[in-house]
């Protein structure tokens, strides 16, 4: 897609565009041509209970560095009424035209317990999750879509973490990265006779912000990190992830996916996307090579 941009015209909204996937997915929208609305709690508004240094202004005005327009607008995708309000934002800026929803909201890292079974976990803070990463994905998609159905056409992408049933590792982590997936099937089934289209999207081992300041490296001597985990070595940036939604985004034939749970190492193959620095990260192919004995096959499908 370098040197084309095959979103011109369009409008995208990123709902939790202020870092990582989302960030790289709005950047890469932008990049293709398109208007960008960037949301999420952290802004210049106040920041978000994540205690991360990213903005929403930031990610914007990458859009625009990129090719596109970035819009941010501060926005709780738990609260309703600031989404509605939102959505009649982009109608009214956007003569009624959304093209693409990317729901990427999670924010719920500091949520996630690794250490303890379902009945050791404390309950409140593992419903909370839920309401962060999943009712938020909802409550988007409620206002959000009356805009597509109107007009016809769309994509809509649920961004996850694994397109398969294999348990990841956590109870409330693991019910809601596959409840996002369930929203796309879902979505899919009443979009369709609109001419709309539904996909859930997964990287791979996402070098995100957080997770390099987890390694102590920074995206110029990422590699290092490998030496604390050698599955590092085969991370991707949050470019290939927004490379992969751009390439979907412009795909005439998306309907034919809609409904799927798709993967980055799976969509590079057939739109020859590749990553920040021109590689072609595959996890999954890295994973059967090396951790599929241990865990299960990574391609199990849902």
């Amino acid at each position: 897609m370098t040197g084309t941009r095959p979103l011109a015209g369009k409008v995208a909204l990123v709902a939790g565009g202020t870092r990582g996937g989302g960030r790289g997915i709005a950047v890469e929208l932008g990049a293709a041509g398109a208007t960008v609305y960037v949301t999420g709690r952290s802004g210049a508004g106040g920041c978000s209970d994540m205690g991360r240094p990213e903005t929403i202004e930031q990610t914007a005005e990458q859009v625009t560095a990129a090719g596109g327009l970035g819009i941010p607008a501060r926005t709780d995708h738990s609260r309703p009424d600031e989404v509605k309000a939102l959505v009649d934002r982009i109608a009214a800026e956007q003569d009624g035209r959304l093209d693409v929803l990317v729901n990427s909201v999670w924010g719920a890292d500091p949520l996630t317990d690794w250490e303890h079974p379902l009945w050791e976990q404390d309950l409140e803070t593992g419903l909370r999750l839920l309401r962060q990463a999943v009712e938020t994905h909802v409550i988007t998609s409620r206002f959000a879509l009356p805009l597509m159905v109107a007009r016809r056409s769309g994509l809509v992408v649920e961004v996850t973490d694994g397109n398969t049933a294999r348990y990841r590792g956590s109870f409330f982590y693991d019910l809601a990265k596959s409840a996002v997936i369930r929203l796309a099937v879902a979505q899919a089934a009443e979009l369709k006779p609109h001419g709309v289209a539904a996909v859930a999207l997964t990287p791979g081992f996402l070098r995100s912000e957080a997770l390099l300041d987890h390694f102590g490296v920074t995206e110029a001597n990422w590699r290092d990190g490998a030496a604390q985990d050698p599955n590092f070595a085969h991370s991707e940036t949050p470019a290939y992830l927004g490379r992969a939604v751009a390439a979907l985004a412009a795909d005439p034939r998306i309907m034919t996916r809609t409904g799927r749970a798709l993967a980055t190492w799976g969509l590079y193959r057939e739109y020859g996307f590749t990553d920040a620095d021109g590689t072609q990260p595959d996890f999954a192919a890295h994973w059967a090579r090396n951790l599929e004995e241990e865990y299960g096959p990574l391609g199990d499908p849902l």
